[in-house]
């Protein structure tokens, strides 16, 4: 069953399920999947096979950590692979047919997949008899590819959502299976919106399952019109371009929020800025127009932006008068922008 972004029909009751009569594998690895993981077994769907990225370093002290989708996994008990890699015929083809082996013997309908991390080769896709269903957090064909969460909102995007796609061999090109809309309030950050987005991608994820199960699940191709592709992230888009517009820096510290932040520099020292408010004033690029309480507003190539929240190296957010109290900022200094991450030594 299919519903437009837009369409209010209400769900069809899920009690009359019987949610053993599938078998459902899971691919993913951070917060986002780990949340559809949880919806699937608080459903009672079965989960014989989990799928997640390798534990790898993490935090300041690099230690190695599993993924939260590894935590639920251990949590609940069920099997896992952390294979490098899937392809049969790559570099990791010990670990790709260790995969596949437990794939087959699985005897999976489906295989859903949520910012599992591992292109998906085509014995992986056509291995499950309903094949691999994904939770992708932008309305498809919108924001397609790796960060659609961060892109919407540097976009300016008033709304999201969730689309549960029937996976193909393209970049998120399958027909759609499900789709749900929200909206993008003023002052959201790609974390809170990440949270909103979990939650209503393990209640849709359920919910197309439920319509498999009842055998009303319909597949609609994705409108040509409209594709946008969310490119991945970078460190070194940190570094705030006072050249830009105010309007398009703010929506870009709240789109990078948490990673990679907002920096600038003063005297040598790189800030995070993770707050930030339009002002109307003029001035050269860069420059501080007023030193308050409020925090240091900085011209753009229009319009300006108090910077409310800041982080100091080594510290914490805190209020601009709070980071800024044994450094100030004063009216007439010229903001750099910080290096570019990429550019620096190693």
């Amino acid at each position: 069953m299919t519903y437009p972004a837009d369409d209010e029909a209400p769900r069809e009751p899920t009690s009359s399920v019987d949610r053993t009569a599938l078998t459902i594998g899971f691919a993913g690895t951070p917060e986002f999947a780990a949340h559809a993981l949880r919806a699937l077994l608080q459903g009672g769907y079965t989960v014989p096979l989990v799928l997640t990225q390798p534990d790898r370093p993490a935090g300041r002290g690099l230690r190695v950590q599993r993924s939260a989708v590894a935590e639920v996994a251990a949590q609940h008990g069920l099997p896992m692979a952390q294979p490098c890699g899937l392809r049969v015929d790559g570099r990791h083809a010990d670990d790709a047919l260790r995969a596949q082996a437990l794939l087959r013997s699985a005897g999976l309908d489906a295989l859903v997949v949520a910012a599992y991390g591992l292109i998906l080769p085509r014995w992986v896709l056509e291995l499950p008899r309903l094949g691999c269903l994904n939770i992708h957090a932008s309305l498809l064909p919108r924001w397609r590819g790796a960060a659609p969460i961060q892109r919407a909102i540097e976009a300016g995007d008033k709304r999201t959502g969730i689309t549960i796609m029937q996976m193909d061999t393209g970049l998120d090109t399958g027909n759609i299976l499900l789709m749900e809309a929200l909206d993008i309030a003023p002052d959201e950050t790609a974390d809170s919106l990440h949270d909103r987005l979990a939650v209503l991608g393990g209640r849709l994820i359920v919910e197309a399952l439920d319509a498999a199960v009842r055998g009303t699940l319909r597949p609609r191709p994705q409108p040509p019109e409209g594709v946008t592709y969310a490119h991945k992230v970078e460190k070194r888009e940190a570094p705030i371009d006072w050249h830009d517009e105010a309007v398009q820096i703010e929506r870009r510290i709240r789109a990078f929020d948490p990673f990679p932040g907002a920096t600038f520099s003063w005297r040598g020292t790189e800030i995070k800025c993770w707050r930030a408010e339009v002002v109307r004033a003029e001035g050269p690029p860069g420059t501080v127009l007023q030193a308050d309480a409020r925090g240091p507003l900085v011209a753009c190539a229009r319009d300006a932006l108090r910077l409310t929240v800041l982080q100091r190296p080594g510290g914490r957010r805190l209020p601009a008068r709070e980071a800024l109290q044994s450094a100030p900022i004063p009216a007439g200094a010229l903001l750099d922008r910080s290096a570019d991450p990429s550019s620096r030594p190693r």
